[in-house]
């Protein structure tokens, strides 16, 4: 069995749809072309976990003026919180609210087009399991 399917032209993957996503639904790696560009079709499960698990989110927990700070040391993210809770709900809803700004405007300016990996994890996560990254993601 092939670890890969691939449909050279969209019209053919249309017409296949249902054996794309078979195939996906086994682990098998789809991809499909359409014109010059070739897209891979993932779990969306299976992508969130490999982005849970090989990005870093170098959250630090600060405490300053009776206040909870968050930072996510080399990322331009900063919340506060009464609480450790309050701060890291802050920071998800900061990063939900940046992945909707990336899609519109961010994503070309050299400074955010790295964040690519960063906004589909914010996609693809609930606030629990972004929670969650924030202590436990990573390598």
């Amino acid at each position: 069995m092939s670890i890969v399917v691939d449909y050279p032209t969209f019209t053919n993957a249309r017409t296949h749809l249902k054996d794309v996503l078979d195939a996906n639904a086994r682990g098998i790696t789809v991809t499909v072309g359409r014109d010059d560009q070739v897209s891979a079709v993932v779990p969306a499960n299976r992508l969130r976990e490999y982005f849970f698990r090989t990005l870093s989110p170098r959250v630090r927990v600060l405490r300053e003026d009776g206040r909870v700070i968050a930072v996510m040391d080399g990322r331009p993210f900063v919340s506060e919180g009464t609480d450790i809770e309050d701060a890291l709900d802050d920071l998800a809803l900061t990063l939900r609210e940046y992945g909707e700004d990336w899609g519109e405007r961010l994503q070309h300016a050299p400074n955010h087009s790295r964040q690519w990996a960063l906004v589909q994890l914010v996609k693809l996560s609930t606030d629990d399991e972004l929670r969650q990254w924030f202590t436990h993601g990573g390598e």
